[in-house]
């Protein structure tokens, strides 16, 4: 019951179906359609187990219209027994016509007399695990039924309103549905009963995150004063100015570091926008206040790009900035912690290094979370107790859909940087079959050879057997061998730091044409004259990280390409992802596309972590119930503080995990 995620009445109550089986009368063999799901009852009058083509358990069920094949690939002594000449028994199952006849696969089957009822109700298939059968299932999911009162939490009004029946009727519809209910709304949960659920759900959701939004902003937390000094200084000192689109979260994000209360704030742009210069600003507004910044990447390359960046902004301003990674010497490291911890680095730069047991901060007033979908829920916490209450600002270059912005980030205030810097040309995306590889080196060779520069991205870094990808160092060894007149290089996870960096500071030198990586250049690489992207395998890469990758180029004033490289066979959801980021540059409609396709657990970083998903509702499909839950939480928390409790202790285990992320 536990792996179910069933400690309580109230889990069981809300433990719902997956599909249904109507079991609630009998179908004549004459009268069966291929591809239905129907009951059949009759007489068991041939049974066997077959050896050839392969093992397997064959009975023919006959009634007075006809014969049907029942096909078992996997069964037990028990069913050999249950299945014998002369038994007769109720199947039910998929009906289809074959070669011999009609038949069903493994279908389900008890033994039956003349007399035995039908079933007066739809029969509900539970989620389940190993040891926990259907028959126990709906038991104790009866008995809780009768033990509840199943008061209604909500006024009427609330549901009533959206024309939704009562949370009682809702689950005695689900757990037991009349034999007249819609089968198929019943299965796609777009009955009336379903919605009821789903809005309850979304609704418990928004009411937890905003209470979570609420508390934080009882809690005290340092007023940073706006920059009179300098955030002007390095405003000036800049060779571009700032667009009305950084501008304007500039001044979000200020008046939000002003206050009292903890800064929560997620700032969105698209691949490259302009978000480092703006946390760059805030993070000297909290210096100049006398508070320590800290600035949390999920990759050494994109950490190591923050830190040359800002340090060669902020070092005219005498500010030291702390570089802590992994993979750095013991020396190095002592050195930085100690500056961390005694505060003489009032900025501190580097990957989740910066939130392990032994980062002291001296006083932590800003941390910056980068990539923030990349981190776990947990790791971002970590951070967050770096310091008493500090502000927090999250980055985020993978838009986030509407739908997901307004139910798991609904405690957050969002910003937009919504236009790109002066000077970006647009990409020209193209997919191309493996088959024409020799037409794409040319490409490379000329774009190359006309002063330009080229990234080639690989999915792997050595041979595998399971997947036999180009791999990053035979591409490597290939190119260098192609074009001896190019000036090559190689760049991968497994390299130490001080070798990646050598390398990407060779590539934007230019002293490094084409360079061979895998995704480790995926976010943060600026280099300008960079106009050509080949990645290897595309079919192999979800549409945030191909978006990412195409974004490394078009950063300077020439004409910029991102060829797609793919092999078929191609899988359907492969096709959809290189048609979305074929016909799109908008990281916004990106981002929708492949929340439909992954759905939202990568997308908050909750895979690896084990917060639980929204369990009924689907914020596809339920997009109106979710606008009706954001609209009525407010005025609930006003209004009726007693439903409110009410609600959320029926929904309390998710509520309280919600808000973490």
């Amino acid at each position: 019951m536990q792996k179910l995620g069933i400690t309580t009445q109230q889990d069981l109550l809300l433990h719902l179906p997956l599909r249904y089986m109507d079991e609630t009368h009998v179908t004549a063999i004459r009268d069966l359609r291929s591809g239905d799901q129907v009951q059949i009852e009759g007489e068991i009058v041939h049974a066997e187990v077959q050896y050839k083509p392969r093992k397997m358990l064959i009975a023919r069920l006959e009634d007075a219209s006809g014969q049907l094949n029942l096909r078992f690939l996997h069964f037990y002594p028990s069913q050999i027994a249950a299945l014998k000449v002369g038994k007769r028994i109720r199947a039910f199952g998929e009906a289809r016509q074959a070669f011999v006849g009609w038949e069903m696969v493994h279908p389900q089957c008890r033994v039956a007399q003349p007399d035995t009822p039908v079933a007066e109700n739809l029969t509900p298939i539970y989620p389940a695990a190993a040891g926990l059968t259907q028959a126990t299932l709906r038991k104790w999911i009866a008995w809780a039924l009768q033990q509840n009162s199943l008061q209604e939490t909500l006024p009427a009004w609330v549901y009533q309103a959206l024309h939704l029946p009562e949370f009682a009727d809702s689950l005695h519809a689900l757990h037991h549905p009349s034999p007249e209910a819609n089968l198929q709304a019943l299965q796609e949960r777009t009955t009336p009963a379903w919605r009821r659920l789903a809005f309850d759900e979304l609704l418990a959701q928004q009411l937890s995150m905003r209470r979570h939004y609420a508390r934080r902003r009882s809690l005290g937390a340092p007023a940073l004063l706006p920059s009179t000094k300098l955030v002007p200084a390095l405003l000036q000192s800049l060779p571009f100015t700032l667009t009305a689109a950084q501008q304007k979260v500039v001044q979000e994000i200020t008046q939000d570091l002003a206050l009292a209360y903890p800064m929560q704030r997620l700032l969105q742009g698209d691949v490259g926008s302009g978000k480092t210069i703006v946390a760059t600003v805030a993070a000297l507004q909290a210096m100049e206040n006398g508070w320590q910044v800290a600035i949390m990447a999920p990759t050494e390359i994109l950490a190591e790009q923050h830190y040359q960046k800002m340090q060669s902004w902020l070092a005219p301003l005498a500010i030291e900035i702390a570089w802590l990674v992994g993979s750095q010497g013991k020396k190095a490291r002592t050195t930085a912690l100690e500056a961390i911890a005694n505060g003489r680095a009032k900025l501190a730069v580097g990957t989740h290094a910066l939130f392990q047991e032994q980062v002291q901060f001296a006083n932590l007033g800003l941390s910056i979370v980068d990539e923030q979908h990349r981190f776990g829920v947990q790791q971002r916490l970590s951070l967050r107790q770096k310091g008493a209450q500090p502000h927090q600002l999250m980055m985020s270059a993978t838009p986030i859909p509407r739908t997901l912005s307004m139910s798991y980030y609904a405690d957050l205030d969002v910003s937009v940087i919504d236009e790109l810097p002066p000077g970006r040309s647009p990409v020209a995306t193209r997919l191309v079959s493996d088959a024409r590889r020799d037409e794409v080196l040319e490409r490379v060779h000329e774009a190359c050879s006309q002063g330009r520069q080229a990234y080639w991205v690989c999915p792997l870094i050595e041979e595998s057997e399971t997947l036999q990808l180009q791999t990053a160092q035979d591409t490597y060894a290939l190119l260098s061998e192609s074009f001896p007149d190019l000036h090559t290089g190689l760049i991968h996870g497994r390299m130490k730091a001080a070798e990646k960096q050598a390398v990407m500071e060779a590539f934007s030198a230019g002293a490094i044409q084409l360079l061979v990586a895998t995704t480790v250049i995926e976010v943060g690489v600026d280099v300008p004259n960079a106009s050509l992207m080949v990645i290897e395998h595309a079919e192999r890469f979800g549409l945030s990280q191909l978006h990412q990758l195409r974004g490394r180029v078009g950063r300077g004033a020439a004409q910029s390409a991102c060829i797609l490289l793919y092999q078929q066979p191609l899988s359907e959801t492969a096709r959809a992802r290189l048609k979305i980021i074929r016909e799109s540059a908008d990281g916004f409609e990106i981002a929708k596309a492949d929340l439909h396709l992954r759905g939202p657990g990568e997308f908050l970083g909750l895979r690896q972590s084990g917060v639980p998903m929204l369990k009924i509702a689907d914020l596809e499909r339920d997009v109106d119930l979710l606008e009706q839950a954001q609209a009525n939480a407010e005025k609930l928390l006003q209004q009726h503080p007693e439903a409110v409790a009410l609600h959320l202790q029926r929904w309390m285990n998710q509520a309280e995990e919600w808000v973490k992320v």
